[in-house]
């Protein structure tokens, strides 16, 4: 029932691009010492929000394609392209602290509107609270 509304669909998807957001940096971090390393980071939430295709497309055969997997999000993973340091490896512990306050304000955004909207559906149907 949730999900026909669209503020509560798209604050779901701001909180899952804010985790995927979360992964890459932790990945960025853990491989900080790696020689050859490349930093990886997401593209915006507005440039990827309803980029892909929600619903599949019918296929009355088979062998007929139905536009699975068209817009996925491996799309949005981008090299952040930093500075590379003498051994190749391009992450910067500074600029990833950045990116996970960044990470964390989606998360909260995404949070506060999930809850607002919440609040919204429970006073219409005559709830406090």
């Amino acid at each position: 029932m949730f999900d026909r509304i669209d503020t509560l669909r798209m604050a779901s998807s701001l909180t899952a691009h804010a985790a995927e957001r979360q992964k890459l940096i932790a990945r960025n971090v853990a491989n900080a010492d790696t020689p050859g390393f490349r930093s990886r980071d997401l593209a915006g939430f507005a440039e990827t929000y309803r980029t892909h295709v929600t619903e599949g497309m019918h296929a009355s055969r088979p062998g007929h394609l139905t536009g699975v997997g068209w817009g996925n999000d491996k799309g949005r993973v981008l090299d952040d392209g930093g500075e590379p340091s003498p051994n190749g490896n391009t992450v910067s512990l500074e600029e990833e602290i950045f990116r996970s306050a960044a990470a964390k304000r989606e998360f909260d955004l995404s949070l506060a509107v999930t809850k607002s909207s919440l609040g919204l559906i429970r006073t219409s149907l005559g709830r406090r609270g």
